[in-house]
This record gives structure tokens, sequence and C-alpha cells, in this order.
């Protein structure tokens, strides 16, 4: 059993040279959340990322990897994992209370950068860095040995993946098994992926299983929320990553019969960071930024009615008459508070 310094050693570690999904995966989950984020929620991320390309969250997915390997950020190195101090492949389970330590881990970042995203006392740059740290984080999440600490997380379990030898079981699920399904790692090649797994979201095998996704997703309990994602992706290092235990990857070349045999949770891990990425965007800017966005607007455009038409004290109308009218007579406002 890991005591807790020796988890976060153990998970700092681990992310040398390791980076969930690498580049094409982050990519991909990234394109996934852009295709089913609202056009509010587009609206608002390209403005706060300073980018209104086609690939505005795909070109910062993997930022928090290059960020965590300077002076400035190696302080965000534990955030990209939690080590579930378990026992695969017997049994497999995460506890935020006994594996995340002090240092931190993906759940608390998450918790922490959902919140600081929605927070309007911040910069534009630190909103940009949360929106960043989540964008990756919900990625991170997803990948199985970035949710467990046996053997530094997968990569301290040496396996031969398609003839290489010098290989691990960790980088294999970060990097090699993505590339081989797809054949390469830029942008253009992650734009494809994701469209293939859009459409199996959109109307394929995963129709049935999208909602089930997010439906622990709590904005307001993040924590909670992130555990849930976590304790999923943990529950395949039993029954999908290593069912047979360490030595039985050990035995041969891991292509093709285990690539067969784990490629479609690849792909599911990755649909499922897209769509709850976009769900988590969506809520957050739903809940927190478009009621701030609208207040401000109502406040600016009261102020600008009062100037044009000024009124004799006694008949003139409240702010939030005059909000009403300009919403067509509705309330114009968010109900529900949070």
């Amino acid at each position: 059993m890991y005591t807790p310094t020796t988890s976060v050693l153990v998970g700092l570690a681990a992310l040398k040279g390791a980076s969930a999904w690498g580049t094409l995966g982050h990519a991909t989950v990234a394109y996934i959340a852009q295709n089913y984020l609202t056009d509010a929620t587009e609206a608002w991320a390209k403005s706060v990322l300073s980018d209104t390309s086609t690939s505005y969250l795909a070109n910062i997915a993997s930022w928090a990897d290059t960020y965590r390997s300077t002076t400035a950020g190696k302080f965000s190195a534990p955030y990209h994992y939690i080590d579930a101090n378990d026992s695969p492949p017997s049994s497999c389970n995460v506890n935020y209370a006994r594996d995340c330590t002090s240092s931190g881990c993906s759940i608390s970042a998450i918790s922490n950068y959902t919140q600081r995203v929605a927070d309007a006392r911040l910069s534009t740059a630190n909103t940009a860095e949360a929106l960043k740290f989540l964008v990756h984080l919900l990625g991170d999440i997803t990948q199985p040995l970035h949710d467990e600490a046996l053997e530094t997380g997968g990569n301290d379990i040496k396996v031969t993946f398609n003839g290489y030898a010098n290989d691990n079981l960790h980088s294999d699920w970060d990097t090699y098994i993505p590339e081989k399904k797809v054949g390469g790692s830029a942008l253009t090649d992650a734009q494809s992926w994701a469209k293939t797994l859009i459409a199996s979201i959109d109307s394929g095998s995963y129709k049935s299983l999208a909602s089930s996704w997010v439906s622990k997703s709590n904005i307001n309990d993040a924590v909670t929320s992130a555990t849930a994602w976590a304790t999923d992706a943990n529950a395949l290092v039993c029954s999908v990553v290593m069912p047979n235990g360490v030595a039985a990857l050990q035995t041969g070349d891991l292509y093709p019969t285990y690539y067969n045999k784990v490629i479609p949770t690849v792909e599911l891990q990755i649909a499922k960071g897209g769509y709850r990425l976009a769900d988590w965007l969506n809520k957050i800017y739903s809940a927190n930024i478009a009621k701030r966005d609208l207040e401000g607007q109502s406040e600016e455009l009261v102020s600008r009615m009062a100037m044009a038409a000024p009124l004799p004290p006694a008949n003139r109308p409240s702010k939030a008459q005059l909000a009403r009218e300009a919403y067509g007579g509705g309330c114009g406002c968010d109900k529900h508070k949070h």
C-alpha cells in the first residue's frame, strides 16, 4: 500500500514523459467538445482565448502539458492525475480523501478551475488559464492510467508494442495506441477522428450511452462530479487495461491482440471526455457567465434609455420595469439561483 507521501512521488514520476492521450487524444477531445457547445458558450470561449478559428479549443488542448514543464508551471504537475491506491486487477477504486494529496490532484484542480473560470474578479489572462486547464484536465481524467498509482501509473510496466520493445504501458495508452488507430497526430488527424466519434454519439453505438456520461455532472459539486469520472475510468484498469495482471502484459507484443481488445475502450473514453467537456462548459456559461452578462447588459440598457428619454421622477419606471420592456415584457433573468 502506498503512503500519501509516496503517492505524490509516484504521481510526479508518472508525469515525466506522460501526457494523457498525447496531443492527438487531447485535440480530439477538444474537437468533440466544440461540436456540442452552444453558440453562446462558443462565443464566450473564443473571446476568452482570443481565438476565432475553427480549432479554438484544440489549439490549447495540450497547453497544460507544456506549462507543467516550465518553472512557473511545475506546481501543476500533480493536477494531471489522481493516484488511486487500490489493487488491480482484483480491486479498483478511487477515494478522494485517500488519494488526493496536499499537492492537489486532477479532481481538486477541476474543482478549482471550475470556480476560477467563472470568477469575474479574475483577469482575462487568469480566466483563459482556467479554461485551458479545464479543456485539458477533463481529457486527462478519462485516461484510466491517470487514475491509477500501480507501477507509477503504468509507466514502470515495460512492454512491447508493434515491435517496439523499449516501451511502457502508460505511453501506449497515451499515445501509441491512439496514433496506431488514427495513423497520425496532427490536428487534421484529430479532427477526422472526432468526426467519427461524433457520428457514434449522434446516431451510432454511443447514442444510448451519452446521457449517462454527464448524468453526474454538477458544477456546484465539482469534486463529486470529477470523482465519478475518475472512478469510471479507474474501473477500466481492472476490466480492460490489465485484467490478468501486469505479468500477462509482458509475455509478448501487445499488437495486435491486446490492441484489438482495448481500442474500443480508448475510443469510448475519448468520446466521453469530449462530450463531458462540452456539457461542463455549457453549464458553467449558462449558470454563471450568461447571467452576469445579462445583468450587465440590462444595467447598460437601462442607463441608455434613462438618458435618452428622462421622465419626471414620480413617473420614472424602475430599472426592473425598463429591463422587462427591453426583453419584450419577459423577466430576462435566470430564475435558477446557483
